[in-house]
Order: structure tokens, then sequence, then C-alpha cells
């Protein structure tokens, strides 16, 4: 069993989290009339996009992504979450388009969301800052690359997109940043007609204690920010009588035995990854695990990283039994091999009135349709 941890009373590090503070403090996640729906009668029906692991070519930058965008545009929904990756996990020389770790390459993906209607939220990943310190992606100091990802899309509390959604941020200086210990800010939550929604910085290569630079001190750390803000979240779930959880971060940390291809191979039954890695999801899944078990509502826990999608049951209580209330959802993600091929994103209705509360449609949009092209 993971413990609590009251991170009340840590400082806050930066007079830009401050002014966000004082933002989400009245808890009305709201802006230009798009915000906080749950309010308790009013839970309609409605959709929201999942997508990441893009773009990871020129093609996919120039074509893939731009049509995927007016796709995601062309459907009503309450917001949309890209899961991390922005760019291909190491530099590709001759690209016309950014692959490094430059700040032109954050630029292009700042872009990307704010060219979607709906709010848009995301979530670092590894090849977008863990996997910086790569030669081929520029050799960058990784934490630097995270503290300018935190600077330029995580300085306020709202979302990205032509409509903006205000949200929760985690503001306990518990995270490293290159100066010592920062705001977490990129951890988000909000609700949205009966749903509790957040997002956690969880990510690929061992969640930073493996590759070329791994950082422990820094894992252990935000790891701890992870499982506060998991257990918050699950915390305003039940305080606000919430149908659901739906949790969003870019990492495939590996569930059982049965995929090793795709994810570390771990006990399902103690978690622990036996393949002999370092193993930065154990503690973390324990947590979710024991959240999950004491909701006892659907809770859904959205993820990228393999780049294989799919929807399964795949998490299992210390007994071996199915948890028969959690789903895991892996979105869409780069087959660069065969150019947009698996440029695509997940559309998920929700039905807070529903037993299940979500429903999930695989979205191929018709102009990325590569081996079937569309009729």
């Amino acid at each position: 069993m993971t413990m609590r941890h009251d991170c009340r009373g840590w400082a806050i590090a930066t007079l830009i989290v401050a002014m966000a503070a004082t933002s989400v403090a009245t808890g009305n996640d709201g802006d230009e009339g798009r915000g906080d729906r749950d309010d308790r009668d009013g839970r309609e029906p409605y959709a929201i996009g999942l997508w990441g692991d893009l773009p990871y070519s020129d093609l996919q930058a120039q074509v893939g992504v731009p049509n995927l965008i007016t796709d995601m545009n062309a459907h009503d929904l309450a917001f949309t979450v890209h899961d991390g990756d922005l760019k291909v996990g190491s530099g590709v020389p001759g690209s016309t388009t950014p692959t490094t770790c430059s700040d032109a390459m954050y630029l292009q993906s700042l872009g990307y969301l704010n060219a979607l209607n709906a709010p848009a939220m995301f979530t670092p990943g590894d090849n977008d800052w863990t996997d910086c310190d790569r030669p081929a992606n520029g050799g960058f100091n990784s934490l630097e690359r995270l503290d300018h990802e935190r600077a330029l899309f995580f300085s306020t509390p709202f979302s990205f997109g032509r409509h903006r959604m205000r949200q929760r941020v985690q503001l306990a200086a518990l995270c490293r940043g290159v100066q010592g210990l920062v705001p977490c800010v990129e951890n988000r939550r909000w609700t949205v007609g009966g749903v509790t929604y957040a997002t956690l910085n969880v990510s690929g290569s061992c969640n930073n204690l493996c590759d070329a630079a791994p950082d422990a001190a820094e894992f252990f750390a935000r790891n701890r920010a992870d499982i506060i803000w998991l257990q918050e979240t699950f915390d305003e779930a039940v305080a606000r009588g919430s149908a659901a959880v739906m949790l969003i971060s870019q990492a495939n940390p590996g569930w059982d035995l049965t995929d090793p291809t795709r994810a570390p191979l771990r006990d399902p039954k103690t978690l622990a990854e036996t393949d002999g890695q370092p193993d930065g999801f154990q503690e973390f899944l324990g947590a979710l695990r024991d959240e999950a078990i004491g909701f006892r509502r659907p809770v859904a826990y959205v993820h990228g990283d393999s780049h294989y999608f799919r929807i399964d049951k795949p998490l299992l209580d210390a007994k071996g039994r199915r948890l028969e209330n959690f789903t895991r959802v892996e979105t869409f993600g780069d087959n660069q091999a065969n150019g947009n091929n698996d440029v695509n994103w997940l559309k998920v209705r929700v039905n807070a009135r529903s037993r299940e509360v979500f429903t999930y449609q695989p979205q191929l949009v018709p102009a990325n349709r590569t081996a079937v092209p569309a009729p």
C-alpha cells in the first residue's frame, strides 16, 4: 500500500506559478464559456479526442498531422489530449522539419496544439525531454529541456487550442529543475460532465532511469509528485461524486508478462519488473492499483509510447484477479516506415449516466489512409 503524503506547506518556486495558483484557487475551471462542466445536475454526454507519438517524419509533420487536426476540428469535441512524444526518438539528418530537441521543435508542436478548435492538453514524453541528451537529439541537458517545456507549455493554468480551458495545476515544489526543486506544473487536472481527468508526467526510457544519461534524483522527486497527484485526483473525484476517472501519461509501463516487444515485462501480481532493467514504474503502478480498487467506478489509463492502438484490461490485483473497472487505452502512434499509416486519433464518447461511462471510437483520418486508401 502506497502511503499518502501531505504536500501542503511546500513553497511555490516561481512568480508565474504563484499567479496560476491564484487563478485556479476558485475551482471554477473555465474560459470563454468552456470550463468545468461538472455542475452535478447537467451531466450531458460529450466527446473528447486523444492522440500522441506524432509527428515522427517530414511527411507526418507537413501532411499527416495537419490532416489529423483538420479531421479533429470537424468533430464537436469538449477537449483533446496529446499524450506525449512530439518528435521521433532521435533526430533525422536532413529533415526539413525540426527533429532534434531544438526550440523550433517545441514551437512547431505548440502551433499544432493551438490549431485545434477545442481546448487542447499535452503531457510530456521521453522523446521531447528524457531522451534529449542523446547526441542524435542535439546532446541537450534533458532537465533543461523539461524546464523549457514547463516555461513554454505550462506557464499558465490554461490549455492550448482556439478555445481554452482552465485546469488545476500541481503547484507544490516537488519536482526537480536545473536550479533545484520546482512546481510540477505539467501535471494538470480538470473535471467535465461528471468525470475527472488528470495528466501525469510519467515518461518512457524507464521514466528517466535509463538511456543516455539517467537521473535517479530527478526520477525519485517526480515519481513522488506523480503519486501525490494521482492520489489527490482520486480524492477530488470522490469529493465531487465523479462517475469515472481518466488518467493520461506517456509511458507504457508494462503490465504483465505477455508483451515483451512493446513494454517492460512485470509480474502482474507484484507489479515488479522481471527483465532486469531499471524499474521506473512499480511504485506508481502500485499506487494506481490501490486507487482504482478503492474508487470502484470506471478508471481509464491512457498512454502512448509503444505505438500500438489497443484497449484492454491488463491490470490484476495482488491475488491475480483482473480489475473489472480498469481499462488501459493506448493511442495510435507513429508507423514511420509506412508514412502516414497510423496518423490517426481516438474519439471517446463520455456519458456519466451510463454504466461504463467511456465508449471508444477509433478515427481513421481519410486523407492519411495508406494501405487501403479511402474510397
